[in-house]
């Protein structure tokens, strides 16, 4: 295993490795013996960084969700797992009442929810500290200054660790960061966006903007992180959902345009020299890059985990990196 850094203050930055894997249909879809073995074999390869949600999944039962934490929680008990693995949650996107959703009833970033639902998660998860905490989507209900604020006052009396940000327009990720370091306030410090080696269409309105996508790491997002070094990008969905191999899984409507195929040829061309599958070289292309990206994976078995474990030590060639990133 690799290992990249988190963070920048000495006091909770963290050093986590390069392959994360998330958690999110631990509990709910993937039954609690398979969830073990994953997490088992994981850390057993030198995995220490876990990804949840206090929301995840709610989608599964018509509830709030709970789920993936409660599991994790079972599971660090069990194993005595402590601060050798990095445990990352997130706030905000929780349904406040069964059988509504992020979409129409979401709990929002209030002063109020930060603290309720930081609390939850922490009992959830058995941890004094939570290692990483997200806010989840965003909520421009609330002003920045109170979201940013609440966070804060969690990392200083430190129930929280390091800060993130998912889901959220670049240019409100950047007023939020700014208004924090203007106050000497913590601020995000990892981003957490999908993003793959096939590229989506981001002018198509979705659930969260009517402008557009602003889930994918699209242009604005991905100079943001050129231009600041001390940033990391923690990429969800990078095999989308199994649709680089699955003939059953065919592609989201957003990724149907002309650039789709050619970045597809030059993919299956390089996993064909490299001796590799699609999908471990989407991961190493992402790991092995200019940009600081941790690829999140998920892992209904533990052949899937072994798979994206091989991809850590999969090295491309340059010509091989510039032509997957040439690739229109």
């Amino acid at each position: 295993m690799r290992y990249r850094t988190i963070g920048s203050d000495p006091r909770t930055r963290r050093e986590v490795s390069v392959l994360a894997l998330g958690a999110m249909l631990m509990g709910s879809v993937t039954d609690e013996r398979t969830s073990f073995a994953v997490l088992d074999r994981y850390v057993e390869a030198g995995g220490t960084f876990v990804d949840t949600s206090g929301n995840y999944a709610f989608w599964t039962d018509g509830g709030q969700g709970g789920q993936s934490e409660e599991l994790l929680g079972r599971w660090r008990r069990s194993r005595g797992i402590g601060s050798e693995v990095v445990v990352a949650t997130k706030l905000g996107a929780r349904p406040l009442s069964p059988g509504t959703s992020f979409t129409d009833n979401p709990e929002g970033l209030s002063a109020k929810i930060i603290r309720e639902s930081a609390e939850r998660s922490r009992e959830r998860l058995g941890m004094d500290t939570l290692d990483l905490l997200y806010a989840h989507i965003e909520d421009r209900t609330v002003p920045v200054a109170e979201t940013v604020g609440a966070f804060a006052e969690l990392v200083s009396e430190g129930s929280v660790g390091l800060l993130g940000v998912s889901n959220h327009a670049a240019w409100r990720v950047e007023r939020a960061r700014a208004l924090a370091a203007a106050s000497g306030l913590p601020g995000y410090e990892v981003l957490q966006y999908q993003h793959s080696h096939l590229r989506p269409r981001t002018d198509i309105p979705d659930a969260l903007s009517q402008d557009g996508s602003i889930a994918a790491a699209g242009p604005d997002l991905l100079g943001y992180l050129r231009a600041e070094p001390g940033l990391v990008l923690v990429a969800y969905s990078p095999l989308l959902g199994g649709a680089y191999t699955r003939d059953d899984k065919p592609l989201p409507r957003d990724y149907d345009h002309p650039g789709t195929r050619a970045r597809l040829e030059v993919l299956r061309a390089v996993a064909r020299e490299a001796g590799a599958t699609v999908n471990q070289v989407v991961l190493a292309w992402q790991m092995g890059g200019e940009l600081p990206i941790i690829p999140l994976v998920g892992a209904s078995s533990v052949a899937q985990l072994e798979e994206s474990l091989a991809a850590v030590d999969l090295e491309l060639t340059a010509d091989q990196r510039s032509r997957l990133d040439a690739a229109r």
